[in-house]
């Protein structure tokens, strides 16, 4: 690449790319400004070219940078960080929200997934919920959770990228989600402080 394709570099190269500029950008058109920027994105549409070329994928990309933010968004999946087993806060329909709470207040996810007698998912009670039962005066003693739940909440797969995860609790404005299989399954639970955690920001 070259300002001049009649320097004697351009011509003894064997492929030459013209980058010259009509005028610097400085007032004085004498310091390399503008021809500095031609070089600069010339020299990033070959690397796209060759990435293209080569059919260079996101996880090769993200193998050779597996410690930066790009590589943990590229290589990063729910199931890497999400709550499983026992750690997974739940409780049945008929649950009294003072128990609820207890369970929420234990496995500290700010939330619990609610489920039926076949532990299928029914939906999610999370502070939020809470703050708005306190909100209608309820006897928290007798007040069955199903009563006060958020019905067919936000599910992932355990396979999503995190990032995905992350994407879906900005533009939903939730904290948690629950991951399901492909059967609907609770698998494991997370939270945005997981997720910010894991350097997701």
């Amino acid at each position: 690449m070259t300002g001049r394709p009649q320097s004697t570099l351009a011509r003894e190269a064997d492929v030459h790319l013209d980058v010259s500029v009509s005028r610097e950008a400085c007032p004085l058109n004498l310091a390399p400004t503008a021809s500095t920027t031609a070089a600069l994105v010339m020299g990033d549409a070959l690397a796209i070219a060759l990435l293209d070329a080569r059919g260079f994928t996101p996880e090769e990309f993200a193998l050779s940078h597996p410690g930066g933010t790009l590589g943990r968004r590229l290589l990063l999946r729910v199931r890497d960080i999400m709550h499983s087993g026992d750690r997974v806060p739940l409780v049945h329909a008929s649950t009294m929200l003072k128990n609820a709470l207890m369970e929420i207040t234990s496995k500290g996810l700010g939330m619990t997934c609610v489920v039926d007698d076949a532990n299928r998912l029914l939906g999610i009670f999370t502070d939020g919920d809470l703050r708005r039962a306190l909100d209608q005066d309820l006897d928290i003693a007798s007040t069955p959770i199903e009563k006060v739940m958020t019905p067919n909440p936000q599910t992932c797969h355990p396979d999503m990228l995190a990032a995905e995860a992350l994407n879906i609790m900005e533009s939903r404005k939730i904290n948690a989600l629950i991951a399901v299989d492909d059967r609907g399954q609770i698998l494991g639970a997370l939270n945005m402080h997981d997720l910010l955690r894991a350097g997701l920001n």
